[in-house]
């Protein structure tokens, strides 16, 4: 996963980014601006193991660059280039980024509407980051992680949602029941 991360949107409490680098281990992330672009991020695109796709929605891009699937490629492992923002600032990120026009679009068709409850969008299939990053990973095979990753979300959502009303961590909610597998048994 490449997250490529809007101004002040990693500091903003209610974000879902972090959490994907909490699950997995080859996570790149890098600030966005609308004059410069960081080395890094380039090298990253870039580098020859990388099959970089961006991730976004097919209604924004030349028909002729989206895909609906991860297409094999001998000697490359996918790399899901996420833009963590808001939608509104996504757009901008999306149509402000040349260095991203040559990437295929990978638009994604969710089954569910999001389950986010932190912030919304107007859209009801537009996604939290997260829960893109979880289709990707069982787009690409890895089940195991995107199971994990939607079970953090649901606990991450959870816990917030009772720190801003005072309330204790439920435990032995749902949600934490859905994590509880992918938790590493403590000493």
């Amino acid at each position: 996963m490449c997250l490529v991360m809007h101004d002040v949107e990693p500091l903003k409490p209610s974000n879902t980014g972090w959490l994907i680098a909490d699950v997995v281990s080859d996570s790149f992330a890098f600030g966005w601006s609308r004059t410069a672009v960081d080395d890094r991020l380039l090298a990253v695109l870039s580098d020859p193991q990388w099959q970089p796709y961006l991730v976004f929605p097919a209604e924004y891009a030349a028909p002729e660059r989206v895909v609906q699937t991860v297409e094999p490629i001998t000697g490359k492992r996918p790399l899901f280039v996420l833009l963590d923002a808001t939608w509104t600032e996504a757009r901008k990120m999306f149509r402000k980024s040349p260095y991203l026009d040559t990437l295929p679009v990978l638009s994604l068709t969710p089954e569910a509407l999001s389950r986010y409850r932190l912030r919304r969008s107007t859209r009801g299939e537009h996604l939290c980051t997260a829960e893109v990053a979880a289709l990707c990973l069982e787009l690409a095979g890895d089940g195991q992680a995107a199971a994990a990753l939607d079970a953090y979300l649901d606990v991450f959502s959870e816990r917030y949602l009772h720190a801003k009303q005072n309330c204790q961590a439920d435990l032995l909610s749902p949600a934490h029941q859905q994590l509880q597998p992918f938790v590493a048994p403590t000493s």
